[in-house]
């Protein structure tokens, strides 16, 4: 591998394999043209930049950083996503000249030299991954998305489409073009068979794309820091620090749509110091790398971590959300202040009904932080309970109770800005479309149920793509509100009326787009599925209008209900 060469000269007669204790896949593809481009998009628009170019020097692809294997096999240490595109790219590159007309003698030595030749791929990614790389990029065996079951093989199969669909636009000339573009472009590589140079280099490289997490960032330091100060233990501890990362890499990859990694990064920090004020990973976390010795803190934070990593996976799973409380909150969405809680729960193995007791006043302690929209610092009212939430002492019910003391107001002004009157006040008027989407699920489980204990509830995820219906209509429909059974869109109307609880209704997705702004009798002749559409319907028969009277007779229930629960 020459050090300054070019991407068919760093391909060919090489074996270049991303090892399993790096990052997946991570670059992303945005499909609509008035959005900002993502690298995947900013990748292809830069080489059709360079083509509609008169530039004369070659195009250039940056540095790669590599761990020497053998004498032809190469690990990457930095530049996997470029490489990952690359690869992707040339394959629905020579795919499109392939459908056009048949390869040409230099092509199908480029095929080999770039992509496969004899049954050896000249590139192979995470292991995880390596299937679906193979199967839908490299060899095209199918075209079938299903069984996706991490989110870097979604983002390469979203990769290879989105080239796919742009190189078929294009010229066979200009398809020529990008080839002898990419496979004469310049690179400077560096393969090194000292690990901890790899990794130094990688802590100071900064390249285009997406730039390192905080994560990734600790991962490097951790093994420069074993490099420097394992001795003995070097080889060992590394491959421990390796088989933790992996299984870190392969949590995120199930969670990340729903997390991300740095926030978790932060979660582990607060469990690991016991503290929820913990918040500056890397400022805390390089002061511990300044100490005599620390490789025990490297073990023990890095176990902290995957066993963090692990938990949240559990409670995310599909399996445990079959208790209610866990589901609720799950759907609740953007719970960072409860997390930790939940991590030590998990860690703690704390019983099932006690981690839904919990789960269920930190819901509580949520909504109510959400609705009342207090600036009231929440982390000095709960951390003492926090920390003396340990393995020793694993109960919630200190927890729990905390939680419902600060709802009640406590007995001073410091505990009362989540009380039930200022919960009341805040019901009134409008309520975020997320958060109401939540509260008219919990409303329709209360409705179903008969206002009875014990029901089991009707799943978030049971609903077609939950969507917030206006019943009355944001937009006067054909102007006319009056004619079309809504009432008069004064300021009044406006401003206390349209956002509140009581025009809000639930329903599905499809059926949402289908009935648009129409008139309110169409509507409501569709309300027919949910509980709640049925009350709409029961709340305005012999009318033919959706009355302001109406609108705060359904909100004044949704409040009793909402009070009644939280």
């Amino acid at each position: 591998m020459q050090t300054l060469t070019t991407i068919n000269g760093l391909f060919s007669e090489n074996e270049i394999a991303v090892p399993d204790y790096q990052r997946a896949y991570a670059w992303d593809t945005e499909r609509e043209k008035d959005k900002k481009p993502r690298q995947v998009n900013q990748f292809l628009n830069d080489l059709e930049d360079y083509r509609r170019s008169t530039a004369i020097s070659p195009y250039y692809f940056g540095h790669f950083l590599f761990e020497r294997y053998g004498d032809h096999e190469f690990g990457v240490i930095d530049g996997q996503q470029r490489l990952t595109t690359i690869v992707i790219f040339l394959a629905a590159l020579f795919r499109r000249l392939g459908e056009i007309r048949p390869l040409t003698a230099g092509e199908l030595k480029d095929y080999d030299d770039t992509i496969k030749s004899d049954g050896i791929y000249r590139f192979t990614t995470v292991a995880y991954d390596k299937m679906i790389f193979r199967d839908y990029v490299i060899d095209q065996l199918h075209d079938n998305k299903s069984g996706l079951d991490t989110t870097s093989a979604r983002r390469m199969v979203s990769a290879f489409d989105f080239f796919n669909e742009a190189l078929r636009k294009r010229e066979e000339t200009d398809l020529t073009r990008l080839l002898e573009i990419i496979l004469t472009a310049r690179c400077t590589t560096h393969p090194v068979a000292n690990e901890s140079e790899a990794i130094q280099m990688f802590i100071f490289q900064n390249n285009r794309g997406k730039k390192p997490s905080n994560l990734e960032i600790i991962k490097a330091q951790f093994m420069f820091q074993v490099h420097l100060h394992g001795g003995k233990q070097t080889k060992s501890l590394l491959n421990e620090l390796k088989d933790r990362f992996e299984h870190i890499y392969k949590a995120i990859a199930r969670i990340e749509y729903r997390l991300d990694e740095d926030d978790v990064l932060t979660y582990t920090l607060r469990v690991y110091f016991n503290s929820l004020w913990e918040g500056d990973a890397i400022e805390r976390i390089n002061k511990l790398m300044t100490a005599p010795e620390p490789l025990t803190f490297i073990r023990d934070f890095t176990r902290s971590l995957a066993e963090c990593f692990r938990n949240l996976e559990v409670f995310f799973n599909h399996d445990e959300q079959q208790y209610m409380e866990i589901h609720s909150l799950v759907t609740l969405g953007n719970i960072g202040i409860a997390l930790p809680f939940i991590v030590k729960a998990y860690q703690f193995g704390v019983a099932i009904a006690d981690k839904c007791a919990l789960a269920a006043a930190l819901e509580i302690l949520v909504v109510r932080h959400r609705l009342i929209g207090t600036r009231a610092d929440m982390t000095s009212r709960i951390n003492d309970v926090f920390q003396k939430f340990t393995r020793e002492q694993p109960g919630v019910w200190d927890i729990v109770g905390r939680i419902n003391w600060i709802c009640k107001g406590g007995d001073s002004w410091w505990w009362n800005y989540w009380n039930t009157a200022d919960l009341t006040a805040a019901l009134q008027g409008g309520v975020s479309a997320g958060t109401a989407k939540f509260l008219l699920w919990k409303y329709e489980n209360f409705l179903r149920s008969g206002g009875k204990k014990g029901y089991a509830g009707y799943r978030y995820t049971d609903i077609d793509l939950p969507d917030l219906e206006h019943i009355a209509p944001q937009t006067p429909t054909q102007g006319k509100p009056v004619a079309a059974g809504y009432p008069e869109y004064d300021e009044e109307f406006r401003n206390q009326y349209i956002n509140c609880l009581g025009n809000y209704l639930l329903l599905s997705g499809s059926h949402n787009r289908s009935i648009g702004n129409k008139p309110f009798l169409e509507k409501r002749a569709t309300y027919t599925y949910l509980r709640q559409q049925e009350e709409v319907r029961e709340l305005t028969e012999g009318s033919d209008c959706w009355t302001k009277e109406m609108i705060t007779d359904r909100k004044e229930r949704i409040i009793a209900f909402i009070l009644s629960h939280y």
